[in-house]
């Protein structure tokens, strides 16, 4: 900026008539005058004009003088505050005396009312301002325990069974009827980014009447149910019968021997291959122990034709009373059959896959097995239950005829964004389901539904005040799950790339009260500490939470795609029935008919629906506001660890690679993750390289093949009597049918690579550290 001064007699005409009074005039040339004073001082020598060197300011007659560009003071302060704060600052300028004081009367007159009316105007202006633009919200961490504690306090019981009554009475038709009521509700909660999502799948439906089979000794005809075969209509449309059935099975009729195999075990079958011929038999097995598509797949190979499938009363909880009904079950490892890998898009190639298996496979109720075991209807002794078990003498030939109709239907996904605020893209998906197609099995689709709503209002009851999530949180309500988690699967087929980058986490709310015994809580390793964690924070005051343990197991729902095919790490909190024997780990494979006031009988305060919906978002809180990822990379090597202890095939190439990874994971979870959990050192480029690695911790451990039923994660046990690998506990098994090693070996080779993969990983993470970090210094 340049200073003129510029005498009072050179002033133009056309100024205004306020700078034409003597006392403005005096005014302005004293502070002129002292703006020319203060260049002079020594800390404006650096000013100089191009030309002029030798000439004073006020002596020059040019009206344009090019100034170099002036530098900024070296003054901490500002000219004028240095000004007001100078004690032996003299003016060198007298006032003049005004001409007359009723001259000055009308000046100060007429500069008062000035001041005055823009004093009001600027009143008027900041008040519609202010009015217009609220007030930002008091400043809180966004990962203050006072904010969780302010969301989570709004979700409450009676809203809950508010929603998932209004569900149930809602009168919807198919998958698409459902979803779009869900999405209605969901916007009138605040969500505003909420979409449907609609793919054409194949699905295998029941056909217009009841599968069948017939006894041969006796000749009589049963239904699954065990119920004798009617003519009624009303009987053979029901849908209870209708449903019992075994989606994607072989079609057709076989009549064979009925062999009974129990649960189907490596064992069971060794003793049965002894005794007799098991080539196109059917076989008679118990659901529970190991997942239902690698029984079926030894009795495949093992060359049976048929299976007769049905849930022994001794593995059910002493609560539930279902002897006398059939299921459904899925035979479908995941998405849409005709689009295997791939998502269901419109010009997809569609493969013709009517049946998943060879075998013809139908569920059939206890009452039903009971009647082919030839056991008396009451099978309990002194408080000991006695396994079904069929007798040895005597054969029993039944005819199997199997009819389902596959056809193409759509299913919905309803899916709502929450945008974070600083990191919009990484996401945190919290999934449910809802009804597929048809009102068979249960309620506990609304059940989900209607604690993944409360979650949604309370987090958009904040979000309207100013809060936002630091990542966003993805709302998931899946369709087509019965039938093989469909709706997930086509989705994340399709946003496959984008979700290898950017999911952080999925929270499953897969049926939350399946009993009121005992919260069971599972979570992959890198979770189980925060899963503990938001435990004892939401459970201070209720009785049922102290005492779970936090597992790492295979799990029912929708979470699959994400364990087993993106590699995120998944959690999920639950209520179940105390179980009655250990072999029941599988039951939830089986789709009963429960009726729609089970769950309200079950939880009629929806307390424990409460309680599930403020652990699930606590911990979803943690994950999407958190600095640092809450993920702990020293946990997953110390279950690697745990995973080899006492193997009969811990080899010493296995143990050692094991051991590294704990070492490395060591330092990396000291160097690394501590330091950057500490605000002071909480530096941008170390917090987000930290979560980089942090977000990809688990997808080394997905093997290329596993068996059918069996987690590709292999961070996950079979259930809670195993500690081992499941991919080198079945391999175990295969070899003993097999009398060969080569499955074992190939087992031991995928299980030793992805722990050296994360060893590696880990090792690169800490490089890129020292590197990136040793170079800023």
């Amino acid at each position: 900026m340049a200073y003129h001064k510029v005498n009072a007699d050179q002033r133009a005409q056309g100024h205004s008539p306020y700078l034409d009074n003597d006392e403005l005039q005096a005014t302005a040339l004293e502070l002129e005058w002292d703006m020319e004073k203060e260049l002079e001082e020594p800390g404006f020598d650096h000013f100089r004009l191009d030309g002029a060197a030798q000439h004073h300011l006020g002596n020059s007659q040019s009206p344009d003088l090019d100034l170099e560009p002036i530098q900024a003071s070296s003054s901490p302060k500002g000219r004028f505050q240095r000004l007001q704060e100078d004690s032996e600052y003299i003016s060198h300028y007298t006032r003049q005396a005004p001409k007359s004081n009723r001259c000055s009367f009308f000046r100060i007159l007429k500069v008062f009312c000035t001041a005055l009316i823009l004093f009001i105007f600027g009143i008027v202006i900041g008040y519609y301002a202010r009015k217009k633009c609220p007030s930002p919200p008091a400043s809180q961490e966004p990962n203050s325990p006072q904010i969780y504690h302010e969301i989570l306090k709004e979700i409450k019981a009676e809203y809950i069974q508010q929603i998932y009554r209004d569900l149930l009475h809602f009168p919807f038709f198919d998958d698409v009827d459902i979803a779009r009521k869900i999405l209605v509700q969901w916007r009138s909660q605040g969500l505003e980014d909420v979409r449907l999502v609609n793919y054409s799948v194949l699905l295998d439906l029941p056909g217009s009447s009841s599968n069948i089979f017939f006894l041969k000794s006796s000749g009589e005809c049963f239904y699954p149910s065990g119920q004798q075969c009617s003519r009624d209509p009303k009987t053979l449309h029901s849908q209870d019968l209708l449903y019992s059935y075994a989606a994607y099975s072989a079609k057709g009729t076989l009549e064979a021997e009925l062999v009974d195999v129990q649960y189907g075990t490596m064992e069971d079958l060794i003793r049965i291959q002894a005794i007799t011929n098991m080539t196109k038999k059917i076989a008679l097995l118990k659901l529970g122990q190991s997942p239902l598509l690698y029984n079926l797949s030894l009795l495949e190979d093992a060359g049976f034709g048929g299976v007769l499938l049905y849930v022994d009363p001794c593995d059910l909880p002493k609560t539930t009373d279902l002897a006398d009904k059939a299921f459904m079950v899925s035979l479908n490892s995941g998405g849409d059959p005709s689009t295997p890998g791939y998502a269901s898009i419109d010009g997809s190639y569609r493969q013709n896959r009517p049946n998943l298996t060879t075998l013809l496979v139908q569920p059939i109720s206890a009452v039903l097995a009971r009647k082919l075991v030839s056991l008396p209807e009451d099978n309990f002794q002194k408080d000991r239950c006695i396994h079904l078990q069929l007798p040895p003498a005597g054969k029993k030939i039944i005819s199997l005829n199997i009819q389902s109709v596959t056809t193409y239907k759509t299913i919905s996904n309803v899916i709502g964004y929450l945008k974070g605020a600083v990191f919009p893209d990484r996401y945190v998906i919290i999934g449910s389901h809802h009804s597929s197609l048809n009102p068979y099995g249960g309620q506990g689709w609304a059940s989900s539904t209607a604690v993944m709503t409360a979650l949604i209002q309370a987090l958009t009851l904040k979000a309207e005040r100013g809060w936002r999530p630091d990542r966003t949180v993805v709302f998931c309500s899946w369709g087509g799950t019965a039938f093989g988690n469909i709706g997930s699967y086509e989705w994340a087929e399709d946003l496959k790339r984008v979700l290898q980058r950017n999911a952080v986490a999925y929270v499953s709310l897969h049926n939350p009260v399946r009993g009121n015994s005992t919260l069971h809580p599972v979570a992959s390793p890198s979770l189980q500490q925060l899963a503990a964690e938001s435990q004892s924070f939401n459970c201070v005051e209720k009785t049922r939470c102290p005492g779970s343990n936090v597992s790492s197991v295979q799990i029912q729902g929708d979470s699959d795609y994400f364990i087993n095919h993106l590699g995120v790490p998944a959690t999920q909190f639950s209520y179940e029935d105390i179980k009655t024997s250990e072999n029941s780990s599988f039951l939830s494979e089986a789709l009963f008919p429960v009726h729609a006031t089970k769950t309200e009988e079950l939880d009629p305060s929806f307390g424990l629906h409460e309680t599930i919906a403020k652990l699930t978002g606590q911990v979803a809180l943690k994950i999407a506001n958190e600095p640092v990822l809450p993920f702990n990379a020293l946990d997953i090597a110390l279950e690697v660890q745990k995973s080899l202890k006492g193997d009969e095939v811990g080899v010493p190439q296995l143990l050692a690679v094991a051991s590294r990874l704990r070492d490395t994971a060591e330092l990396f979870q000291s160097d690394e993750m501590r330091p950057a959990n500490d605000p002071k050192e909480r530096a941008p480029v170390r917090v987000r390289m930290l979560n980089d690695v942090l977000q990809s911790l688990e997808k080394s451990f997905l093997v290329h093949r596993a068996p059918p039923g069996l987690y590709r994660n292999i961070l996950y046990r079979l259930d809670e009597r195993t500690s081992q690998f499941s991919v080198l506990l079945k391999a175990l098994e295969h070899c003993k049918l097999h009398q060969s090693n080569e499955t074992i070996q190939a087992a031991l080779s995928e299980v030793l690579n992805s722990i050296n993969s994360a060893q590696v990983y880990f090792k690169a993470g800490l490089d890129v550290f020292e590197t990136t970090l040793a170079g800023k210094k």
